[in-house]
């Protein structure tokens, strides 16, 4: 029990670091310690134990569609793709497009009312991002591998018409940890599709679908360093993802580490 209170305690610790506005003065003096913090979260890391997917058969969501000028409850609909196995999807598979806010306003009304979120694993991560943000869910198949992107961009997938830009997420997400034998682990399965773009987060499991009222997540009050993370979800531990920004970063090629190593980069000279 005291080992899991003091691993819960570490991952907690990770994840406020990341709301956590960095001042330039005060990355000397503590590197010893986030030193320490990584190399404890590394751990509890390669120690995690893929969560387990939902049930096979596609759990119908209630999610707030924008439709002019009302907005109306839709379901999340399955879609097959054509696979040589026969893995069952746990969650569904595709979103109609219209469940993708059509502004800001309507966007980010999840942080003013109830709304919902689907968590997937990356790593042994949690990661959670607002169904009304969430432009589907495909099943990971043949990718073709592009020249001159960058390490985390691991390629093209065709879907149908469209081409999607499919993302390493644990080396985009956490590239401190990032190595050859977490490169070797990693068993991913789904891509998770960013609002209606052609971004895809590649994950190894869907784990489960939830209502959140907006108390339970600390949310991120500036843009900061870090302006993917929407806020903290606290009783799960886990990041929400603000989707417009993450979009955005990929469109610039930028990763994780992009504006820290801006401000260093103005540092120097």
């Amino acid at each position: 029990m005291s080992q899991l209170i003091a691993s819960q305690k570490v991952i907690q610790g990770y994840l406020d670091s990341l709301l956590t506005e960095d001042d330039d003065r005060a990355e000397v003096a503590v590197s010893a310690v986030a030193e320490k913090q990584r190399a404890e979260l590394n751990t509890l890391l390669a120690q995690a134990v893929t969560a387990k997917p939902v049930a096979a058969t596609a759990a119908a969501v209630n999610v707030k569609t924008p439709v002019e000028p009302v907005l109306a409850p839709a379901k999340l609909a399955v879609q097959h793709t054509e696979v040589a196995s026969n893995r069952a999807i746990p969650i569904a598979q595709r979103l109609a497009a219209n469940t993708v806010a059509a502004s800001d306003t309507t966007a980010k009304a999840y942080r003013k009312e109830r709304f919902q979120v689907l968590f997937f694993n990356v790593a042994g991560l949690k990661i959670a991002v607002p169904l009304t943000e969430l432009g589907g869910i495909h099943e990971l198949r043949t990718i073709t591998s592009l020249f001159g992107k960058p390490n985390w961009f691991r390629g093209v997938m065709l879907y149908r018409e469209q081409k999607i830009n499919v993302v390493d997420t644990a080396r985009w997400v956490m590239p401190e940890k990032y190595n050859e034998a977490l490169e070797q682990e990693l068993n991913y399965n789904y891509l998770i599709m960013l609002g209606s773009s052609n971004w895809g987060l590649c994950c190894e499991s869907l784990i489960d679908t939830m209502t959140l009222e907006p108390e339970e997540v600390k949310w991120r009050e500036h843009q900061g360093k870090r302006p993917w993370i929407a806020g903290l979800i606290k009783e799960h531990m886990c990041v929400l993802l603000e989707v417009d920004e993450l979009i955005a970063l990929l469109n610039q090629g930028l990763d994780i580490n992009a504006r820290r190593n801006r401000a260093r980069g103005a540092v120097d000279e």
